[in-house]
């Protein structure tokens, strides 16, 4: 599939880094270093533009060795750029460290996938199917 793109950024394309790769790297396009303190949030522009086909959506992930290392995430992960969005891709960053995080220019902040997606119609009924689970919520599939 191809996909439209204008890049604003002064950094190469997002590309897969393996062939099983989901997802390519964002990175930050930013002109000055931004420091999130400990449970600061801020947005970090990519300087990347997409024009996706309907049935489409971008998804804005965090990276798992930065969640895991550094404790900085997607706050919205993930996040959905939608097939009529036309403006630069943001990537809101969340610090859930206790120390602070400088994100630099070109820093690979989030990962980005392209995915398929469903429309549907809804069709309001009085009684659902029944089920084994029925309406047990969130817990309610563990061993008992």
């Amino acid at each position: 599939m191809n996909i439209k793109i204008i890049n604003k950024s002064t950094h190469s394309l997002p590309e897969y880094e393996t062939l099983a790769s989901a997802g390519m790297d964002l990175r930050a396009n930013i002109e000055m270093a931004v420091t999130l303190k400990p449970l600061e949030r801020t947005i970090i522009k990519t300087g990347l533009f997409i024009e996706l086909p309907i049935g489409i959506e971008a998804q804005v992930r965090p990276r798992s060795g930065l969640a895991a290392k550094k404790g900085i995430t997607v706050l919205n992960a993930p996040g959905t750029i939608d097939a009529d969005y036309r403006g630069e891709i943001g990537v809101i960053l969340v610090n859930l460290s206790n120390k602070n995080f400088t994100i630099e220019n070109g820093e690979r902040i989030a990962q980005l996938i392209i995915a398929k997606h469903e429309r549907v119609s809804w069709h309001e009924v009085e009684v659902l199917d029944k089920t084994e689970r029925g309406a047990g919520g969130f817990g309610s599939t563990g061993v008992k």
